[in-house]
């Protein structure tokens, strides 16, 4: 062997020169990496934003498929349409009506999840270097895709009625005066993740604008538009500026994740490109997960249904605001009008990051807010708290052990000075395979 093989022989990755330079951009999610820990029964997880199924009609879904398979399984099983089952495509227009959306069947491209279409527009859009605008904090499995595509992510700040307009043409007049290339903007106007916000009605004439006049394509991620927790819905910016907005939908909020089926809405143009790049990656969308959400739509009451999610996930929101009232008055929070998620801002001096192995020892799990920024450059002051999948007394006690947690580090900070200027002894982040 060659000293230079055996070198390479000595590396945990012996491919580790060989890689494309986009794939030294991937990092293990923030979100994904607590999976483990937060399956472990002693724990209480407000971290992942698991739906929560128990309410679903399982045994007529059971008998449902069963009929399916048996009389379309020949279809359901084959290779299918490269932009998606016809029939579905005529259905999730009925599904984006209740929010007032006018969408054409032929400008629907169906995907594997809505994340599968994050990652084609982005393919589609972003050469190295690229800007993609995006709210400050994001969605954090967007920024993977965005690093994966080495863009270059500039973060707008948002406040109680979401993204600030002011802001925005601020970032775009800066970048654009130091010579850079904006693609799109990518955003997330209802019930926003991680923040749980929602663009205000007046703000969203401003920021189509505003991009319009800089010709700056919107995205627009709109997983949980049909929970709102009093069945409010908003104007969604895709009908304010049809030909200036890609649309992303899914049924993983609504019906069930494991399925993987969403939808995007595209100018025909864009939606042509996105139907080649998801046919060169994956040829068709899984046609049995379509047959199914399309059995679902047509032969169960969906409507009822989401009106159920509204009350189950108010109700847990219920839980973890009255929760973090009783036990956690030193933080800050917003009260979500839909979603899954609160964001709760710690008190000065506490590090999210730095906190979070002690509150798995706690037995309490969350997400960090520096899963949300990009660089994870932000976002220390910050926990996303889910409440869509525990049980009401379970968010109670969650939110109990991690008050133990912030009072603790509090004492800390009073003794010591902030929490990131000081080593911690005796505490451990958990190991890779732990976490």
């Amino acid at each position: 062997m060659t000293d230079a093989n055996q070198v390479k022989g000595d590396r945990l990755d012996q491919w580790l020169d060989s890689y494309a330079a986009r794939a030294h951009g991937l990092r293990a999610s923030e979100t994904r990496s607590l999976f483990a820990v937060a399956a472990r029964p002693e724990v209480v997880s407000l971290a992942g934003g698991m739906p929560n199924l128990k309410d679903l009609p399982l045994d007529q879904l059971a008998d449902a498929t069963a009929r399916m398979i048996r009389e379309d399984g020949g279809r359901a099983l084959q290779y299918g349409n490269g932009q998606g089952l016809p029939r579905l495509r005529e259905q999730i227009p009925e599904v984006m009506a209740l929010e007032g959306i006018d969408a054409d069947p032929e400008d629907i491209i169906v995907t594997t999840g809505s994340q599968q279409a994050v990652d084609i527009i982005t393919e589609l859009f972003i050469d190295p270097g690229d800007v993609i605008l995006a709210e400050a904090p994001t969605y954090v499995g967007s920024l993977s895709i965005f690093a994966t595509y080495q863009g270059d992510v500039q973060q707008v700040e948002i406040d109680a009625d979401g993204v600030i307009p002011e802001a925005l043409e601020t970032t775009v007049t800066r970048l654009e005066r130091e010579g850079k290339c904006i693609k799109f903007f990518y955003c997330l106007p209802n019930f926003h993740n991680p923040a749980g916000v929602t663009l205000s009605e007046e703000r969203r004439p401003e920021i189509i604008e505003i991009c319009r006049r800089h010709h700056i394509l919107i995205v627009e991620d709109n997983p949980y538009g049909l929970l709102g927790f009093e069945g409010q819905t908003y104007t969604a910016l895709k009908t304010l500026a049809p030909n200036d907005v890609v649309y992303l939908g899914s049924f993983s909020k609504i019906f069930a994740p494991g399925y993987r089926v969403g939808w995007a809405v595209a100018p025909p143009a864009v939606r042509e490109k996105m139907k080649l790049a998801s046919e060169a990656a994956i040829l068709c969308p899984s046609s049995v997960g379509q047959y199914s959400v399309s059995t679902y739509l047509e032969s169960f009451d969906w409507k009822q249904q989401v009106e159920e999610f509204r009350g189950m996930y108010r109700g847990r929101r219920d839980a973890m605001i009255s929760a973090l009232g009783e036990f956690m008055p030193m933080c800050t929070w917003n009260v979500p009008a839909g979603g899954f998620y609160v964001w709760v801002g710690l008190p000065d001096g506490l590090d999210a990051k730095d906190m979070l192995p002690r509150a798995v020892t706690n037995l309490v799990a969350y997400v960090s807010g520096t899963a949300f920024y990009s660089g994870g450059s932000a976002g220390h002051d910050h926990v996303r708290l889910s409440f869509c999948y525990p049980e009401p007394a379970d968010i109670r006690e969650g939110v109990r052990r991690l008050s133990e947690v912030v009072a603790q580090d509090l004492e800390l900070v009073t003794l010591f000075g902030p929490s990131h200027t000081r080593p911690i002894e005796g505490v451990s982040a958990p190991a890779p395979d732990q976490i």
